[in-house]
């Protein structure tokens, strides 16, 4: 393992600030936005990719804290913690999936210093707030030094760890936009309970009038499975119109099983991902049915 080589730094107070910082990026040496840096000794010492060659600290940066709903979305800073998410009322109330989502990361001291916008700006496979965002829609909104521009989730994740951020850019805020009737089932499968990362992790969202009635809108996103978080289309086009019952998940866990292309790894094979993955997807369901 390469000895750890702490690198230049800065902290802006201002948002401004960093974005004068990332305005002047050199592309053989760009800075590299943390927050919480809960991920950051890994690269340091080059054991994902190469280390950073500079660290711009974005934790005083105010402007990229806060929850709230704004007309029709729910709107997260890109500083919030696991534990502010675990905590609010808000996210509780409009992506209930969101908060058992942060409560599987790490342990409590993690989630007290780790941020959404790091696990967003990771961009691992493993992420595990990555599917909840995915099947809801959310929008990643950037920001520079000439200005704002939103990137969809499905846009987002460009390959394994790399995203659609520029170099003078920095993640502000996602923006999740919140539909009428829209139900969110997360489930994650590792090592252990608590403190793993993940094997298969799922999140599906869909519309109905009842519990019985016909699914519209299914999005179907897994992490852990591809190199970067991914949408099982097939599987959503057999949930689409089709009411939970037991032949529709014994349809839609078919095909999802035959479409997913799992990675192997250190944690898990591809067989064990695929079998596993369309369990979660069988149980979620007759969940989502109650049957």
């Amino acid at each position: 393992m390469p000895n750890a080589i702490e690198p230049p730094s800065e902290s802006p107070a201002r948002l401004g600030a960093a974005y004068a910082l990332l305005a002047d990026a050199d592309v053989d040496r760009p800075w590299r936005p943390i927050a919480g840096g809960t991920d950051l000794m890994v690269q340091v010492t080059g054991e994902i990719g190469e280390p950073p060659e500079r660290v711009l600290d974005i934790w005083a940066l105010d402007e990229l804290r806060g929850i709230d709903v704004e007309s029709d979305a729910l709107v997260l800073g890109a500083l919030t913690t696991y534990t502010e998410l675990r905590r609010s009322p808000v996210v509780a109330e409009h992506l209930p999936s969101l908060v058992e989502a942060a409560a599987t990361i790490g342990a409590a001291q993690i989630q007290n210093r780790a941020t959404i916008g790091g696990n967003v700006m990771n961009a691992s496979p493993a992420g595990d707030t990555l599917p909840v965002l995915l099947a809801c829609g959310a929008e990643m909104v950037l920001g520079s030094a000439s200005g704002e521009r939103t990137v969809r989730a499905d846009a987002f994740w460009t390959g394994y760890r790399t995203t659609a951020r520029r170099l003078d850019e920095l993640l502000l805020r996602i923006r999740i936009p919140l539909s009428p009737g829209r139900q969110v089932r997360f489930r994650k499968i590792g090592t252990r309970r608590a403190q793993a990362i993940s094997k298969v992790v799922m999140a599906l969202a869909w519309r109905a009038s009842a519990v019985d009635q016909p699914w519209t809108d299914v999005r179907l996103a897994l992490g852990s499975v591809a190199a970067t978080t991914v949408r099982a289309q097939g599987a959503e086009a057999v949930l689409e119109g089709a009411s939970p019952i037991r032949e529709t998940a014994d349809a839609a866990t078919a095909a999802l099983v035959a479409e997913l292309r799992p990675i192997d790894d250190v944690r898990s094979t591809a067989d064990y991902r695929r079998a596993v993955a369309g369990r979660v997807l069988h149980r979620l369901i007759r969940d989502a049915g109650g049957w």
